[in-house]
């Protein structure tokens, strides 16, 4: 995301990284990615930041469970990682962990922003310079909003026009498009925000955000999802069991956006979570102040501890140290210094800390430098970085 002096109306492209350099052509990624046939076996474990080049300048990074995506400034997308349903989008279904291969998208299509917080269950999405978003890959929820549960081994134009931010996880996925915030997927705890827990494969209209809300960067995890407001509130719906809604209570789920009480406007949030037992959220303030909400059983929250929270709790980051984009995943948070320094805290068993090792840290580690952007989902991690 990017850091503003003031807060002002942000494009929803730029929330949720900070500034790439124009020289960057190089990404790095540590942990695990998971799904396909054997969804829950690990697959290419790294702990300790391992680098990618891509074949031009990178713009941003995205992440899925099994996957990871760079947009580079020529509107390119390259994707590596786990290939089974189609969610490199390259036409096949085959693994590539060390080499990116391009997305395949219809001739002419050059795409403008990639949603880094972040994408659905072995599903990629892309938003395209004329304001259209396509999504590939399994589609198991129905998240493409296509009406049906199809795989699609290339990208595919999503129903939607005019659309200015998406997110997605597990089997559900957001899109702002013209004004209005739709959903589609699985819903069984409320995460589409339409008022009812039934699934759906067509749009369906979030409730509640009010008729004259400007959503500006929207972010889902596991069973939920949250939207950020022009005006710097915060609301978010879904699941509740660990105390992600960050509202005061737990075991309450919402089936539509609730408002989160923070002492600030919000100018950047990122959401965590990928099963029923985790999920949390990282908010940063205009005023500068860091505050977590929900599961911290991994040490996720930052706070040194392992209990749950669910009314935001302040966080006070290393000395010294200012974040300037935050990311959190399955069970681990990750923030970038305004000097580009890569921290990370919370659960490490898949290697997803980045400090050579499988332990987690209840405290920021820093595992990485020259940072210009990241995005983090379950177990994995990528960021980019500076350098030819």
């Amino acid at each position: 995301m990017i850091l503003l002096l003031a807060f002002q109306e942000i494009p929803a492209a730029a929330q949720s990284r900070a500034a790439p350099a124009a020289t960057t052509r190089t990404v790095r990624h540590w942990g695990t990615f998971f799904g396909g046939t054997n969804t829950f076996t690990p697959e290419d474990m790294t702990t300790s930041p391992a680098s990618l080049s891509l074949p031009g300048s990178v713009a941003e990074v995205a992440t899925s469970n099994s996957s990871q995506y760079a947009l580079l400034t020529n509107g390119s997308v390259y994707a590596w990682g786990l290939g089974n349903a189609g969610q490199l989008g390259d036409g096949a279904t085959g693994n590539s962990f060390t080499k990116p291969v391009k997305v395949r998208f219809p001739a002419g299509v050059k795409i403008a922003s990639l949603p880094t917080d972040v994408m659905p269950f072995d599903t990629g999405l892309a938003v395209d310079t004329k304001g259209h978003v396509w999504g590939w890959g399994d589609n198991q929820g129905g998240e493409l909003c296509l009406g049906n549960h199809n795989k699609h081994l290339t990208p595919v134009r999503l129903p939607f026009s005019h659309v200015t931010a998406v997110a997605g996880a597990f089997d559900h996925a957001l899109y702002d498009a013209s004004g209005q915030v739709w959903a589609c997927g699985l819903n069984s705890l409320g995460e589409l925000g339409d008022g009812n827990t039934k699934p759906s494969s067509v749009p369906v209209k979030v409730r509640g955000l009010g008729p004259a809300a400007h959503v500006v960067f929207l972010a889902a995890a596991f069973a939920n999802s949250g939207a950020l407001l022009a005006d710097g509130k915060y609301r978010d719906w879904g699941t509740n069991g660990e105390g992600q809604l960050g509202i005061g209570t737990q075991n309450k789920p919402s089936d539509v956006p609730v408002a989160v009480t923070l002492p600030a406007r919000v100018r950047l949030v990122s959401q965590g979570g990928s099963a029923p037992g985790n999920g949390q959220t990282l908010a940063l303030l205009t005023n500068g102040r860091l505050y977590a909400w929900g599961a911290d059983r991994n040490g996720q929250l930052g706070d040194e501890k392992t209990a749950t929270q669910s009314s935001p709790k302040l966080i006070t980051p290393p000395s010294g140290v200012t974040y300037r984009a935050l990311a959190t995943s399955g069970g681990t948070s990750y923030g970038i210094s305004t000097t580009g320094a890569v921290y990370a805290w919370g659960g490490g068993g898949e290697g997803q800390i980045g400090n050579g090792t499988t332990k987690g840290s209840l405290t920021p580690v820093k595992v990485a430098s020259g940072a210009t952007g990241i995005s983090a989902t379950a177990d994995d991690v990528l960021i980019a970085v500076t350098g030819s």
